[in-house]
């Protein structure tokens, strides 16, 4: 799909939340969806004051005033009601937190495992499974209709808002007219903006409870604008799709719709943790190489608990290297990744439907007494590899294919396992060989 996924202007907007070592910040995968609650959080960039840039940024808000005007007379020739825009731009003003927010750029990083406690805390669980029960029905009905698993819808729910906790209070108006006016993707504001007046015309919310986090992003399960309006469904049949209503229910169908679109199988898993043989080869170890259940079975990979269910398409990773567990991912694995391209996030959603499902924990040990790099140690570690003749294609501090290859390639010419895993001890190790 050419358009966003439901949450991606913030995963756009919001870069550092993509800065998981080991994990995300593919070349490859840039964020493609969520969200606040769902991504550990960040701080402001070390080398400089976040306030610093919004005041450079930030023009006064006559300017502001004058952007507006123009904005208007391009909604209203694009369908929007002259009594629409004049509503929803009632007491709206150029906010400097957003503008704030929009500019911080990440510098440290957390470790996948780090994340995941997190993400699939036991409390999330308990609470995952307490919803699961009091909300049978509506899940069944939602489940029967869309045929999505609804673990796996909870677990979206749970990662994107904390269940309903916290979904933002920020009006979405002026955080994207803000965006518009003054963001890094202007257009793209100006894009999401016009579909936000498009859901106030067709009468789903009104803008005061129109709200969502200071990128747009709305609701339980954090849709931007043109997501809710391709994807958004009213299930409760009230006439409204609210996917900001206390029960939810709007806004985990319309999850459920959004994931059936884009192929997700019934009662498949999404990631299966795998033991893997004696001498494996990590270079297999990747979401581009998909193999059959089959295949896998063959060189000596099993389900740590129970078995692997047949398919096609699946894929082994190991997002904390040779020392961590292994997961066998399936394309409902992709699918989650069409919600939020973060390679963690996919893997905390699996894992916490799962947990919500009665499993068990992760069963394998993560490297606890390793560290994930920062952004600044992770260009260190791409100008060092280059010059010793392991291209990364780049310095740009975002870990994607060429930098895993060039890696593996250092480490394989080192001895150690080429896993391809970027790491406190990947860096010491190519500062001693003098890179």
């Amino acid at each position: 799909m050419s358009r966003p996924s439901p949450s991606q202007f913030l995963g756009i907007m919001a870069s550092a939340v993509l800065m998981l070592s080991g994990c995300t910040g593919n070349a490859s995968e840039s964020k493609s969806a969520p969200t606040t609650a769902s991504q550990p959080s960040v701080k402001p960039n070390v080398g400089g004051s976040a306030g610093a840039a919004t005041a450079e940024r930030v023009a006064p808000d006559g300017s502001f005033a004058e952007w507006r005007d123009r904005f208007r007379v391009k909604a209203l020739a694009s369908g929007i009601s002259a009594r629409t825009f004049d509503r929803a731009f009632q007491g709206v003003r150029l906010n400097r937190k957003v503008v704030e927010l929009d500019n911080r750029q990440p510098e440290f990083s957390r470790a996948i495992w780090q994340y995941l406690d997190s993400a699939v805390s036991n409390t999330r669980v308990s609470t995952g499974r307490a919803k699961a029960r009091a909300m049978s029905s509506a899940l069944r009905s939602i489940q029967s209709k869309y045929r999505v698993d609804f673990p796996a819808v909870l677990a979206i729910w749970g990662l994107e808002s904390g269940f309903g906790a916290n979904f933002g209070s920020i009006k979405v108006i002026e955080s994207l007219a803000t965006l518009a006016y003054d963001g890094r993707r202007k257009e793209f504001g100006e894009e999401q903006l016009l579909a936000a007046l498009r859901i106030l015309e067709a009468g789903d919310i009104t803008p005061g409870r129109m709200v969502g986090s200071w990128a747009g992003a709305m609701g339980h399960t954090q849709f931007i604008p043109t997501s809710f309006l391709r994807f958004a469904v009213d299930h409760t049949g009230d006439g409204r799709r609210d996917i900001w209503a206390p029960d939810a229910v709007d806004a985990l169908a319309s999850t459920a719709n959004y994931l059936a679109h884009f192929g997700w199988v019934f009662g498949a898993p999404a990631a299966v943790e795998v033991r893997l043989p004696g001498g494996f080869d990590y270079a297999l170890a990747s979401q581009s190489i998909r193999k059959s259940v089959s295949e896998w079975r063959a060189i000596g990979i099993q389900a740590v608990s129970g078995g692997l269910i047949e398919s096609e398409g699946v894929s082994i990773i190991v997002p904390g290297g040779a020392r961590g567990p292994a997961f066998a991912v399936y394309p409902n694995f992709r699918v989650i990744k069409r919600y939020n391209n973060a390679t963690s996030y996919a893997l905390a959603v699996a894992r916490l439907a799962a947990r919500i499902s009665g499993d068990g924990p992760i069963k394998g040990s993560w490297p606890r007494d390793d560290r994930a790099l920062s952004r600044t140690e992770k260009q260190e570690l791409q100008r060092r590899l280059t010059a010793m003749g392991y291209d990364t294609q780049g310095v740009d501090g975002i870990i994607g294919p060429n930098s895993r290859d060039a890696v593996r390639a250092f480490q394989k010419a080192r001895g150690m396992v080429p896993d391809g895993y970027v790491s406190g001890r990947v860096l010491q190790a190519v500062r001693a060989a003098g890179g």
